[in-house]
């Protein structure tokens, strides 16, 4: 087998991301201490995580470096997931509010 074929990244790629999860962990306890509250905080947050997730796998994972159909394979389902969630949550005051009225009378 050629050793040549497999080519790993640089060190400093991984340091690299290694630094941008710290400064985002950093930014994400910020905001959880600063004043803000209700979406803008939890929404910030949010942003974050996604961030540093997508950093760990792009980069840890080796997604960054794999074919667009295995790319895909990862990442559209959860997408996907997410998008219907957004749409149970859009959807969820009109239900309660539904609800509300049929057992309040």
């Amino acid at each position: 087998m050629d050793q040549g074929s497999h080519q790993q990244p640089a060190l400093r790629v991984y340091l690299r991301v290694w630094i941008w999860l710290f400064v985002l962990s950093v930014l994400s306890y910020l905001v959880d201490l600063s004043g803000l509250e209700g979406l803008p905080k939890w929404g910030l947050i949010t942003l974050f995580m996604l961030l540093k997730a997508g950093l760990i796998v792009a980069f840890f994972m080796h997604m960054a470096w794999e074919r667009l159909s295995i790319v895909y394979t990862v990442l559209v389902p959860p997408a996907v997931l997410l998008f219907l969630a957004a749409l149970m949550a859009l959807e969820a005051d009109y239900t309660l509010t539904s609800r509300l009225g049929i057992f309040a009378n």
